[in-house]
């Protein structure tokens, strides 16, 4: 039998794990939204990611190249976690739709907040109504796409890990029989 902090740990190590998936789902869903707006807008991709870390972690990319490689690469190891949030949410008891709006609260209003605070974008008083609209539907596919996998993946390992624990019974039982 596991003591209290061994199944705390266990749970907070599947969260953080499934969280990683989840944000890798989320980060592959919003590139593809993004993608999609940026040809039929015609708007070329945001520099938001590599200019945030620039301003954080005093680095600069030497070439225009290294800085779209590594702008795509901040936006992957941000969104991936994300996934983590995820995860932890799910640790307070909220599943489905409701953590999903959770995540998504947190991971657009910490945008809204962040990026304006490191000057590299404006706040949203100052952008148009279609602007924020379509961050905040780019932020929706993020959440969603995450919690749907969250979600199916948890309740998969929850199957899983219920079913070892059944086996794991039925024999202790069998052997206090014989």
């Amino acid at each position: 039998m596991k003591n209290k902090a061994g199944i705390f740990l266990n749970e907070l190590g599947t969260a953080i794990g499934i969280g990683v998936m989840a944000g890798i789902v989320g980060t592959a869903a919003i590139t593809v939204s993004q993608a999609i707006e940026m040809k039929i807008d015609g708007r070329e991709p945001s520099s938001a990611p590599i200019d945030a870390a620039s301003k954080v972690l005093d680095i600069e990319p030497d070439s225009e190249e290294n800085k779209a490689k590594v702008s795509q690469q901040i936006h992957w190891a941000y969104g991936t976690s994300w996934g983590i949030a995820r995860g932890l949410i799910s640790l307070t008891g909220l599943k489905g739709w409701k953590a999903t709006l959770v995540h998504f609260g947190a991971i657009w209003g910490t945008a809204m907040v962040m990026l304006p605070s490191l000057d590299v974008a404006p706040p949203a008083t100052e952008e148009d109504a279609k602007t924020v609209s379509i961050d905040g539907l780019h932020h929706a596919v993020y959440a969603i796409a995450a919690g749907l996998a969250f979600d199916a993946i948890a309740e998969k390992t929850s199957e899983t890990a219920l079913n070892k624990e059944w086996v794991s019974a039925k024999k202790m039982f069998n052997k206090k029989l014989s």
